[in-house]
């Protein structure tokens, strides 16, 4: 049996660029550990991102590395490090690290479904995920996500928020006695309402909170934005041409608050028919002329599925119901571009040198 040199296999792996930051393991400090035992490596990777693609295309670029070098086993430990916002004192979420806006500017677009099945995906990769439920008039979350009752309180100031499938969860629909009351509220109202769901629930330690926002460029986006540093914004669109001119103001309205838009999502793409010919029912290229407006990715196309209408009435989101469905995997892939993009726009804004630090890293184990 023949022994690798350790300066050798080190000397390779530092060289691995990481596909998120375009920067090698050794710029980025990101090689945490290396044993080289006879033929044999094992070796720890921190990543800034969950996503399951950039951990395969990163140990595509390790075994290519060590190709040369021919060792028997590769053993990886991977560790994820979430990015956190900037935050502010008296911020009042200050364990979230990333916040996270769902909107359209427009009604019908199916924004409340992307903004649940992403919560979900987001989960999927092991990541810690709430979801607030900011449409205060229409409250949706609790009939996707097939929950209901009160949230409880344990010191009588705080709100412990409910949970299912993983995720925190709050709504204005968990203090309805009845699900077809109205919410009749002025101004102040709603927004003592807003703020004391994100200040008075116990969200604890999470990597992403995604809000649903309502439809429209009100003020609540606003109020958020006030009240926090907010990580971004995926914007939800569908192809036709009459939602393109609501959502262009919810673009402006971001841009005018200074809220960066992490990237957009077309929803209703397309149908496929049994045949599998593919009919695009409400057009094509809305979502890229949004993207194009708000100098920001395209995230991906949702297609029509009537699982997807189906599995949310029950309360079975999609991604949770059907993950490995065109509209799950769509989802899913969604998910993982926004993870990336958010890693990046972090390490831009700290000059582009530093990676994530180690705060509250997750370990992974892959072995092949």
């Amino acid at each position: 049996m023949s022994s690798l040199d350790e300066s050798a296999v080190r000397s390779a792996l530092e060289g691995v660029q990481d596909p998120v930051f375009e920067k090698s393991l050794a710029e980025l400090g990101t090689l945490l550990d290396l044993k080289v035992e006879g033929d044999s490596v094992r070796c720890k990777v921190a990543l800034g991102s969950p996503s399951e693609t950039l951990r395969d295309k990163v140990r595509e670029r390790i075994d290519a590395a060590l190709a040369e070098l021919a060792p028997r086993h590769v053993e990886v430990d991977w560790e994820v490090r979430v990015p956190t916002r900037e935050t502010v004192s008296d911020d009042p979420i200050p364990t979230v690290k990333n916040v996270v806006l769902v909107m359209s500017g427009k009604g019908g677009v199916g924004k409340s479904t992307v903004a649940t099945n992403l919560a979900l995906a987001l989960r999927r990769l092991g990541s810690r995920v709430g979801i607030l439920d900011a449409d205060l008039y229409g409250p949706s979350i609790p009939t996707m996500m097939g929950i209901n009752g009160h949230p409880a309180s344990k010191d009588g100031k705080t709100i412990v928020p409910l949970q299912r499938f993983g995720l925190k969860m709050m709504s204005v629909g968990f203090l309805l006695e009845d699900p077809k009351q109205a919410v009749i509220w002025r101004g102040p109202m709603l927004h003592g309402a807003l703020q004391q769901f994100v200040r008075d629930v116990e969200w604890g330690d999470l990597d992403y909170l995604v809000v649903d926002l309502p439809p429209g460029t009100g003020d609540v986006a606003l109020t958020l934005a006030q009240k926090m540093r907010i990580t971004g914004v995926v914007v939800v669109t569908t192809p036709q041409e009459v939602a393109l001119a609501d959502v262009y103001k919810g673009v402006s309205m971001c841009q005018k608050l200074s809220i960066p838009i992490l990237g957009v999502v077309e929803n209703m793409s397309w149908f496929t028919d049994p045949s599998g010919q593919r009919h695009e029912l409400f057009g094509s290229g809305g979502g890229e002329k949004v993207a194009e407006m708000a100098k920001a990715p395209l995230l991906g196309q949702i297609p029509i599925d009537p699982e997807v209408r189906k599995q949310g009435d029950e309360g079975l989101p999609i991604v949770q119901a059907a993950p490995s469905s065109p509209a799950g995997d769509a989802l899913h892939r969604i998910a993982e571009k926004l993870v990336d993009l958010i890693a990046k726009a972090h390490f831009d804004r700290t000059g582009g040198s530093k990676a994530p630090k180690a705060e509250n890293a997750k370990r992974l184990r892959i072995i092949r």
